[in-house]
């Protein structure tokens, strides 16, 4: 009986967390599924053929620049922008370019945007801007080292397909907004009850020495590191990014997360194995996990720096 009592008592400290959390963070989840679905019923191929008119423009290097905002700006998951990629490729579009698209393609959309305001200006701004840089330097990086050689390898993928194909817009946007829901609803479950656990069973003060501005290379390197197993989705990650904050991590451990998260993505991999090769796909992994390390401490010592 004993036993009982206390698993019971414990079940409702957790229920507890998970509901509290769930109602501060439910209405950015529902805004950001929204916005996602409304942009890719309405808006997806406005961008994506801004993006295909770039290989009419003689714009050089600084192409990457407007590639990796188009990147952000497209709703399409990492398999949805492959196919779409392979198109682009066929019509002409540069690899450093193609490049730069991708990789911010994977580590941001207007949906996670959305989701991200939960976490507050500073770490919006960092996501964003972070995920931006990511999307340039794997721009330029294609277009230094693989100036005359093809980086990627699209053969065999066809067009993109296109859910989106209703006659009627209302039923077409509800259908759009259905798919989001059951890609991405059990995860933001899953993410809010992680954190209802972590909540009460990590010691706050635990975790900001492990994480936290005082433990600045080790804590971004473990954050970098956790980021790779952890990420399963955007949406359910940001109730645990929002207690670690909370908790003490620190912002450039924080952003160190949140790009191996989704550039490690076991779906985003596997996609990408595809396209690269075994080799080309080591040197991305080596690129994320120096680019997310290096981010995480400038971001760290800017922070440090903005208190002087």
């Amino acid at each position: 009986m004993e036993l009982l009592g206390i698993l019971h008592r414990e079940w409702v400290y957790v229920w507890y967390y998970f509901t509290l959390q769930l109602q501060q963070i439910a209405s950015y989840y529902v805004f950001g599924i929204i916005l996602g679905s409304i942009i890719s019923v309405f808006v997806k191929d406005r961008i994506h053929g801004l993006f295909r008119a770039l290989g009419n423009k003689k714009m050089g290097v600084l192409g990457v620049i407007p590639a990796s905002i188009l990147g952000i700006a497209s709703p399409l998951c990492m398999y949805g922008t492959i196919p779409l990629a392979a198109s682009f490729s066929r019509s002409g579009i540069r690899d450093d370019w193609l490049a730069a698209f991708m990789m911010s393609s994977i580590l941001l959309n207007p949906q996670l945007i959305i989701y991200s305001t939960a976490l507050g200006s500073a770490a919006l701004a960092v996501r964003i801007v972070s995920c931006f840089a990511c999307g340039i330097a794997a721009g330029l990086l294609i277009r230094f080292f693989y100036k005359d050689r093809d980086f990627f390898n699209f053969a065999g993928f066809d067009e993109p397909h296109n859910h989106d194909t209703d006659p009627n817009l209302f039923r077409r946007l509800i259908k759009n907004i259905g798919r989001n829901v059951r890609a991405t609803g059990l995860w933001f479950l899953v993410g809010i009850l992680l954190s209802a656990l972590f909540q009460r069973y990590i010691p706050a003060d635990s975790f900001a020495a492990l994480f936290g501005e005082a433990n600045e290379g080790f804590g971004v390197l473990m954050a970098a590191t956790v980021g790779v197993p952890l990420y399963a989705c955007g949406g359910g990650t940001i109730p645990l990014l929002r207690e670690w904050l909370y908790s003490g991590m620190s912002m450039g451990s924080a952003s160190a997360f949140m790009l191996t998260g989704p550039s490690t993505k076991l779906t985003n991999l596997g996609a990408l194995k595809i396209v690269l090769g075994v080799r080309r796909f080591l040197l991305y992994l080596a690129f994320i996990m120096l680019f997310s390390f290096a981010t995480g401490l400038l971001v760290n010592m800017f922070m440090a720096w903005g208190r002087w």
